[in-house]
């Protein structure tokens, strides 16, 4: 059965992923900073030594790397790359800053603009990070950057995969990539992303 690592899985399983990994055929492993999530294996996205390289056929990352320090996003994708099988493929989704920033601009810095698991969420908590959370005492949750469809993009490609489709839900304010270690082909990234991207 091949396995996903869910980087930053917080409270959240396999249910919380995607249509692809919502699966029997999907093993899951949870992997998280926190211990209080309770997670399989505990660590951090720039430190993922507790993972062996190659050992895992994909990797779903959800709302984690705007939590890095820009200097620290090369380093992350890094990680990822080395635990993925040769033919393993990355799923990373993350708030989409040019959105937020229009939201801004119209002066609705703290307008709900959906409900979360957590609660409302407005473009400050998108900017800086979940004010509740932290307000509680969880620091994991300050965001110290931000990607637009672009960056995202540029930034898969420079971390050396070999091949990047990306993707905006405008509704949502968030961003979705599928990254593959080596070049698999069109049709492939389009499956991949028929299964993994939400419409």
């Amino acid at each position: 059965m091949p396995s996903f690592l869910h980087v930053g899985c917080g409270p959240m399983s396999k249910a919380q992923t995607t249509r692809g990994f919502n699966t029997p055929d999907w093993g899951e492993t949870r992997f998280d900073i926190d211990p209080a999530a309770k997670p399989d294996i505990v660590g951090t996205m720039t430190d993922m030594s507790a993972v062996a390289s190659g050992s895992v056929e994909a990797i779903f990352s959800s709302h984690n790397i705007e939590h890095l320090y820009p200097h620290e996003v090369p380093v992350a994708l890094a990680e990822f790359r080395r635990v993925l099988t040769p033919d393993g493929f990355a799923v990373i989704t993350c708030p989409d800053i040019q959105q937020v920033c229009f939201m801004v601009v119209e002066g609705r810095l703290n307008e709900t603009v959906y409900q979360s698991d957590l609660g409302p969420i407005a473009p400050i908590d998108i900017l800086y990070g979940h004010r509740a959370a932290m307000a509680a005492g969880n620091l994991y949750m300050a965001h110290r950057t931000a990607f637009t469809l672009q960056t995202l993009n540029d930034t898969l490609w420079d971390a050396g995969f070999g091949q990047v489709f990306v993707s905006r839900r405008r509704t949502h304010l968030d961003l979705w990539a599928v990254a593959a270690k080596t070049k698999v082909g069109t049709a492939a990234m389009q499956a991949l992303a028929a299964q993994h991207i939400p419409a």
